[in-house]
């Protein structure tokens, strides 16, 4: 089984960049997507064989969450049921015979760390939720976490101590995320690969250089372990200030 990930930073924009190509090319069982900023009914976007939900903000042109699939879901939910939370389209969750798939796009604390205090409210309920679905079935997570969560995570981990995506805080919640039974799949199986991102700033030639952070994940329960053929970045797609990833799945 093929999983996905795109944060595609406008998909209106992305479809002009070759969206479809590459979809078509991967041939994922599932795509998800973050940051769509878009309603559904701006959009005609015609996928033969899969199956679209999507989670827009209030806010036009903002945010948002998308997942298409092949085999219909059980269930579909839209949020995490917090009026709080649940404004800016930001999580969908499919719920498949043997796990839970949620596709996610974690809010940005900001620069000057203005969202950083809603960021840690937001971690406590989405953990709690995770932890609700995985007392239930095994969990799939993937998006964009917006969390860098080791120094080997991005280039410049040193001038970059304290910013946004990589204040303590945040790696904090990352770690209490991961000790509550999941696994980040990409360093599961790569724990000492470097050079590995899935983000690059457009300013200074940063994807040129490599000047990345990964911060786009597949995060599975623990006890889907031995499930994961292959958790992959794939660089080389163009579209979008992020790049997609990909997790690979082994039949149970």
């Amino acid at each position: 089984m093929k999983l996905i990930s795109w944060n595609v930073n406008g998909l209106r924009a992305c479809l002009g960049k070759g969206f479809l190509d590459f979809f078509h090319q991967a041939d994922a069982d599932v795509v998800c997507l973050q940051e769509t900023k878009l309603q559904p009914h701006q959009i005609e976007l015609e996928l033969p064989g899969y199956h679209q939900y999507w989670n827009s903000a209030e806010k036009k042109g903002y945010s948002g969450t998308a997942v298409f699939t092949r085999k219909e879901p059980l269930s579909v939910t839209y949020g995490i049921g917090m009026p709080e939370h649940d404004t800016e389209g930001r999580v969908i969750t499919a719920e498949y015979e043997d796990f839970f798939l949620v596709c996610c796009y974690t809010p940005n604390a900001q620069r000057e760390l203005t969202r950083l205090a809603y960021r840690m409210e937001w971690e406590d309920a989405f953990r709690a939720y995770l932890k609700g679905l995985d007392g239930q079935k095994p969990v799939i997570l993937c998006g964009d976490l917006n969390v860098a969560h080791q120094d080997i995570d991005l280039k410049n981990f040193k001038s970059n101590r304290g910013n946004a995506g990589f204040t303590d805080e945040e790696r904090g919640k990352m770690t209490e995320l991961l000790s509550a039974g999941f696994t980040d799949t990409f360093r599961w199986l790569y724990p000492e690969v470097t050079g590995a991102y899935s983000w690059w700033s457009y300013m200074y030639h940063a994807r040129e250089k490599n000047a990345g952070w990964r911060i786009d994940y597949f995060i599975v329960s623990d006890r889907l372990r031995e499930r994961i053929a292959d958790s992959r970045i794939l660089p080389e797609v163009m579209g979008s200030d992020h790049c997609p990833v990909e997790l690979e799945l082994r039949e149970p």
